[in-house]
């Protein structure tokens, strides 16, 4: 480490930042929001030997405003593999490594990920600084359940293989979390309302910025409000997840374990039948016992 006063500034104002312990630390950073930071992702980041940055240029805005002048290097998908060695090393040799993304929470659809591997099976010390990330703040404002929901990235950017990375997700009962390229936002709208059908969704755009906005309604209202418009910055749908299933009739499957103790052994019967309709296992035996006392 330096022995330069690590600093940073807010409003042109001073502060120092403390000492690290060696490791690597994940910080978030503002997604549109400069405010958004924290003062331990400053303290964080003015602190660091090295701030690992996805594009130096893009991460030069946010440290420049807020007076950072640590030494900044890349850390992209083109170089991150080549670079954990490396990094591994000089952390265990005592440095305290600060790693960002042009905005948000690192990994979540950022670089990041080989080297936090690479860390964790040399056994060193890694420490997240939570902060700002555009999959929860869209999740909270969709007005859809957050009780239990998944998160699935950019989905494939040709026709074919977005269908079938939509088609494989059609029966997941959570509500799903997307990112999407301004570019492809309509096609990819268009593609849910044809998998998914009428589901509630959301889709947010310019999140934490001036023009911040959230739509919601069906997949359909909101493939047909931006099929053909241009949007900007990278987009976030929300997609409620599928319906629980309905509950089979009880006749309906009653009836098929009557045939199917004329034919199999009672328990044989009661197997297939709770395994083909769903059913709990000690509701179908109790129907085939009532059964069996009939006969």
């Amino acid at each position: 480490m330096s022995d330069i006063l690590a600093q940073y500034f807010i409003a042109g104002s001073p502060f120092s930042a403390p000492p690290l312990s060696p490791g690597l630390y994940v910080v978030s950073t503002p997604i549109g929001n400069l405010r958004d930071i924290t003062i331990r992702a400053l303290e964080t980041l003015s602190a660091a030997s090295i701030v690992l940055c996805e594009d130096t240029r893009t991460s030069a805005k946010l440290l420049d405003h807020f007076g950072i002048r640590g030494k900044r290097q890349p850390l992209h998908e083109h170089n991150e593999r080549a670079r954990a060695e490396e990094i591994v090393s000089r952390i265990a040799a005592g440095e305290a490594i600060a790693l960002i993304s042009d905005a948000g929470t690192p990994l979540l659809s950022d670089p990041g990920f080989p080297l936090i591997r690479a860390l964790a099976e040399a056994n060193l010390p890694v420490f997240p600084i939570p902060g700002a990330s555009a999959l929860l703040s869209a999740l909270v404002v969709a007005g859809l359940p957050t009780d239990a929901f998944a998160f699935h990235g950019f989905l494939p950017p040709k026709s074919g293989a977005r269908a079938n990375a939509l088609a494989k997700l059609v029966d997941s009962r959570e509500t799903l979390v997307f990112y999407e390229s301004p570019r492809r936002l309509d096609d990819t709208l268009a593609a849910m309302t044809e998998v998914f059908g009428d589901r509630q969704a959301s889709v947010s755009l310019e999140l934490t910025k001036r023009f911040e906005r959230t739509f919601r309604g069906s997949l359909a209202e909101l493939a047909e409000k931006f099929a053909g418009e241009e949007t900007k910055g990278e987009a976030v749908i929300v997609v409620a997840g599928a319906d629980e299933p309905s509950a089979p009739a009880a006749e309906d499957w009653q009836a098929a374990l009557v045939e199917e103790m004329a034919d199999n052994p009672m328990r044989t019967a009661v197997d297939e039948i709770a395994a083909r309709y769903g059913l709990k296992r000690k509701e179908v035996y109790d129907a085939a016992l009532a059964l069996k006392a009939q006969q």
